[in-house]
C-alpha cells in the first residue's frame, strides 16, 4: 500500500510548537539567573506539538488527532510517574538539581511537577515519530517471547531482586532502576489483561520496542542538550561510568533511556487498567492510519 496516500498537510499547531521551541530554547540558554523553572514546560510543550504535527503529516494520525483529551491526560499522569523515579534517586543519589536551593519545598514540588508533566507525552510522541522511520517499518520478525506464566514470574522475581539490590547497594546497582519498574509492572499488566509489549513480541513484532527505544533516545538528546546551558539544571554522579560526557550525561548513561521507555509504556497501560481501559490502543506504533491496532491474542489465565 502506498504510504504517500496517508500524508496530510502540516497542522498549524505544529508551527506553534516550533515557535515555542525557538523562543524558549533561546530564553533557557541566554537569559541570566533563574529561568528554566518557568521556561522548561513551554519548551517541551513545543516539542510535543511539533512532534505530533510531524507524526500526523507522515502517517495521517497522531495523539492529538486521535484524542485531545487523552493527550492532555498524558501530561497529568507524567508528573507522578516521574516522582517515582525521584524516590529511587533518594536512595541512589545519581542526579541533583543545581538551583534547587533557591526554592522552598512547596515551590520546588509545584514547579518540578509542571516540568515532569512533559516526560511521558514527549517520549510517546517521539516514539510514534520513530515508528514512521523506514528502517523500523521494515524490521523483520525476530525471536518471540510469549507472555507465559513462567515469563511473568521470572520478570516479577527480577523486579523484586533488582529493587532490593538498588536499596542495599545503591552505588553499585543504581543502573537497575531503569528496568526495575518494567519487570514489576509488566507481569501485573499481563495478569490484568492490559495491553503489554509482550503481546507484540509474542507475534515476533519488535517494532514497538524499537520505536520506544529510538523515541526515548531522541528525547534524551534534547533533554541533555537543552539542560546543558539552562538554570536551574540537573547534574549527574554516576559511579563507574562517570567519563566521556555528552553534555552533563556520561555516554554510557544514555543506555538507561532504552529500558526507561519500556517502563513508561508499562506504567501507562497499568494506569489505564486501573480505570478499566487496559486494552486501550491510543498509543500507536504502526505506520498507517490507525484502526484496531492492538494485537489481541489469547490471554493466559492466572499467571502469578
Amino acid at each position: 500500500m502506498n504510504k504517500d496516500k496517508y500524508k496530510k498537510s502540516f497542522p498549524f499547531y505544529g508551527w506553534t510548537g516550533f515557535l515555542l521551541i525557538i523562543v524558549f530554547w533561546y530564553l533557557n540558554w541566554f537569559l541570566t539567573g533563574l529561568r528554566t523553572d518557568w521556561a522548561f514546560f513551554p519548551l517541551w510543550l513545543g516539542f510535543c506539538l511539533a512532534a505530533d504535527a510531524l507524526v500526523y503529516t507522515r502517517k495521517g494520525t497522531s495523539l492529538i488527532h486521535r484524542s485531545i483529551k487523552k493527550f492532555i491526560l498524558l501530561f497529568v499522569i507524567s508528573a507522578p510517574v516521574w516522582w517515582l523515579f525521584e524516590l529511587f534517586n533518594s536512595f541512589t543519589q545519581n542526579w541533583f538539581y543545581d538551583g534547587r536551593q533557591y526554592f522552598t519545598d512547596l515551590q520546588f514540588f509545584i514547579l518540578a511537577s509542571i516540568s515532569f508533566s512533559t516526560v511521558i507525552p514527549a517520549v510517546f510522541e517521539a516514539a510514534e515519530l520513530a515508528g514512521t522511520f523506514k528502517w523500523i517499518r521494515n524490521l523483520k520478525t525476530y525471536k518471540r517471547l510469549e507472555p507465559t506464566v513462567s515469563v511473568a514470574r521470572i520478570f516479577f522475581f527480577l523486579g523484586i531482586l533488582t529493587l532490593v539490590l538498588e536499596i542495599i547497594f545503591p552505588k553499585v546497582f543504581y543502573p537497575l532502576i531503569w528496568i526495575t519498574v518494567y519487570f514489576l509492572v509488566e507481569p501485573v499488566n499481563i495478569k490484568m489483561k492490559n495491553r503489554t509489549l509482550l503481546h507484540y513480541i509474542h507475534k515476533g513484532n519488535w517494532k514497538p520496542v524499537a520505536a520506544l527505544w529510538i523515541g526515548c533516545l531522541i528525547c534524551a538528546s534534547f533533554w541533555e542538550m537543552w539542560n546543558y546551558y539552562s538554570y536551574p539544571k540537573w547534574t549527574y554522579t554516576l559511579p563507574m561510568v562517570n567519563f566521556l560526557h555528552v553534555f552533563e550525561m556520561p555516554l554510557l548513561g544514555y543506555i538507561g533511556y532504552l529500558p526507561f521507555s519500556l517502563e513508561l509504556f508499562a506504567v501507562y497501560n497499568s494506569i489505564n487498567g486501573i480505570f478499566g481501559k487496559g486494552k486501550d490502543d491510543y498509543i500507536s506504533f504502526q505506520d498507517k492510519i490507525r484502526k484496531e491496532e492492538v494485537i489481541r491474542i489469547k490471554e493466559p489465565g492466572n499467571i502469578l
